[in-house]
């Protein structure tokens, strides 16, 4: 009932008692002065009284939005000789004026992934590139300076400054506050993934990182099997599956894999790929090792059965290799993989899109990381002509494939960078 209409009813009614008390030879008790009722004789329109006011109903709760979040994966970081040099100066060694060209794209990142490819030299022993490499400590903070949250670190190098190597290595890592996965220093460290947190207003979306690489050079596993993860499809479904039941979101794996300078995948990258897909436990599959970029696709299985995206090989990210060596051109291009992540309020989180954008290594001017597009933006800032430019965009285009599109300029972050869990030990 409205307020107008119950002013006519309680006007009336009033009116009314007040008659019949007089006519009864009563007098009614003194009251409130009621103004007089507008309701015209015969009008109907006056809706009844009601009993009890009506309650108005609850405003329905708004609706959770979904989490969105980019993850970002590079290639292969490998420091021979002449990109240590490059990095070196009177007063030490700093590797960000070779890396800076990135930065806008590495913090832009929700979760930035990258893949040292080699270990870090040991207390007391010198730095080296190839073919045994060890390399300075300093890569390992300018890494993290830049933004990048974590590596991994299971390579076909990983053996190659022995035990001491993978414990100077992981500890340079928990130093610069990243995570790392792929090598461990025992047995409990081995067992876990590296855990990254992703918090957004009153939720957490976890992404757990695992790591394998095909082989070592010949060489074994310095601490035993656990000290390197080495494929194995059954464990890594197995750890898959563990992390999901610890609380994992989703999950990552990082795959050491194929012929270098090929573009084409192996028969056993795919082998790998597809078991991994087949197991519905892993998310997105990130490829190393081929120096070169590889194709991006997406396989049947997945989470769910809704697929599983899968980046045969990213390229290098930071190397010597280019022209005149090492399979030409190709290997001084790379690919930065960007992962679009949603979780909705209920129900979990997946992959819904991947994209690439190219990167390259200015050699002759010292070893410059850039984003391919960014540079053919500033001609002139570099010692690449923009047909340089050019036909390394076209290397990678090619090679990335028609499944992924190229994402031409940075995400924006969706909010604080990820907590990383330290791993186990």
């Amino acid at each position: 009932m409205t307020s107008a209409r119950v002013l006519r009813f309680l006007s009336s009614s009033a009116l009314t008692w007040v008659l019949l008390a007089t006519a009864a030879g009563c007098t009614p008790a003194p009251g409130p002065v009621t103004a007089p009722s507008t309701t015209r004789a015969g009008d109907t329109s006056a809706t009844p009284a009601q009993s009890e006011p009506t309650t108005p109903s609850a405003t329905p709760a708004r609706p959770q939005p979904d989490v969105e979040l980019t993850l970002l994966a590079g290639g292969d970081i490998l420091p021979h000789g002449p990109v240590n040099d490059s990095a070196t100066r009177p007063d030490g060694i700093d590797y960000s004026p070779l890396l800076s060209g990135l930065d806008r794209w590495v913090s832009s990142a929700d979760l930035a992934l990258c893949h040292l490819e080699v270990p870090v030299a040991p207390p007391g022993v010198e730095p080296s590139g190839y073919p045994v490499f060890a390399a300075p400590r300093e890569l390992v903070r300018d890494l993290g300076e830049q933004g990048w949250d974590g590596c991994s670190t299971a390579s076909n190098h990983s053996a190659d400054a022995g035990y001491d190597g993978i414990t100077a290595t992981l500890g340079a890592l928990d130093q610069a506050g990243m995570g790392h996965v792929g090598t461990a220093r025992d047995r409990r460290e081995a067992r876990r993934p590296q855990y990254y947190e992703l918090h957004r207003g009153d939720r957490t979306v976890t992404v757990a990182h695992l790591a394998t690489t095909y082989g070592l050079n010949g060489l074994t596993p310095p601490r035993g099997d656990w000290s390197v993860d080495v494929v194995d499809t059954g464990r890594i479904a197995k750890q898959a599956r563990a992390a999901r039941a610890a609380g994992a979101d989703l999950v990552v794996v990082s795959l050491h894999d194929g012929h270098e300078y090929v573009t084409e995948p192996t028969p056993h990258q795919q082998d790998v790929t597809r078991a991994l897909a087949r197991s519905r436990q892993v998310d997105l599959v990130i490829g190393h090792h081929a120096h070169v970029p590889q194709p991006i696709t997406r396989l049947r299985g997945g989470p769910e059965g809704d697929g599983m995206w899968v980046s045969y090989g990213l390229g290098n990210l930071l190397s010597n290799q280019g022209p005149g060596c090492c399979g030409g051109t190709a290997s001084a291009v790379g690919l930065l993989l960007v992962a679009d992540v949603v979780q909705p309020p209920e129900g979990r989180a997946r992959v819904t899109d991947v994209r690439w954008a190219a990167t390259t290594v200015d050699l002759a001017a010292g070893h410059r990381l850039r984003a391919t597009r960014d540079a053919l933006a500033r001609p002139g800032r570099g010692r690449l002509s923009e047909t340089d430019l050019r036909e390394r965009l076209e290397i990678a285009r090619d090679a990335a494939g028609t499944t992924a599109d190229e994402q031409r300029r940075p995400s924006r972050p969706a909010g604080e960078p990820p907590l990383v869990v330290p791993r186990a030990r």
